[in-house]
């Protein structure tokens, strides 16, 4: 041998190429993984619970919405919260009536738009038959609610709140809004995920089906 480098030149070019390669691979796996974390920020609230999208729009402009009972009820966690005086208070304490029960927060874009839906709702069927719950998931406990509630003007609405979120995993649910209707006796008959808009006719409707009949005027 006379000392002289007999190694192809071209392949020392590649092996020096592979780490740049994989730096470039790592550095765009770092981005995309980057751009997914910040998109699921935007999803989720403080806590990390998931915030549900709006229903997608069907023919004529209206909102894909159904509130549809379940062929059978189902057993319903007693969930604890506060009321706006700070007293405590359970499911168990509304047996006797029909509750629409939703479960929201003041950071949630979709739950703030429903809310005046809810609202309404109330000031249509409330009464000692039915009645709305809902019922804050907010950190900042009755002072945020009652400030967003001045804010939009609710009026019929009490004000709950669940500052430990506890309810949410209680009632198995995957995001906020979610609301349920219950029974009489406390049992779930029927779940909605997701926003809506809580006083249309069809709602209303479907939970009157679960209220004393109205004595028709002059009976």
């Amino acid at each position: 041998m006379d000392g002289t480098d007999t190694r192809d030149p071209r392949r020392g070019n590649a092996n020096r190429k592979v780490p740049v390669r994989m730096i470039a691979s790592i550095l765009l796996g770092v981005v995309v993984i980057a751009a997914a974390a910040v998109s699921v920020w935007f999803a989720v609230g403080p806590r990390g619970e998931a915030v549900m999208p709006e229903p997608k729009l069907v023919g004529g402009g209206e909102r894909a919405f159904k509130l549809i009972p379940y062929s059978s009820s189902r057993p319903l966690a007693n969930v604890e919260f506060e009321d706006g005086q700070g007293k405590k208070r359970t499911l168990a304490d509304f047996r006797g009536k029909v509750v629409l029960l939703n479960v929201w927060a003041t950071w949630c874009g979709p739950c703030r738009k429903e809310m005046p839906t809810l609202d309404r709702l109330q000031q249509r069927l409330g009464s000692a038959e039915f009645e709305v719950v809902a019922l804050s998931i907010d950190r900042g406990g009755q002072a945020a609610v009652k400030s967003f509630f001045d804010e939009i003007d609710i009026q019929r609405l009490a004000i709950y709140v669940d500052a430990t979120a506890e309810a949410g995993t209680k009632l198995g649910m995957i995001g906020v809004p979610t609301t349920l209707l219950i029974d009489r006796e406390g049992r779930e008959i029927a779940r909605y995920t997701g926003p809506a808009e809580w006083d249309r006719p069809e709602v209303i409707e479907t939970i009157q089906r679960y209220l004393p009949p109205q004595p028709r005027p002059g009976a």
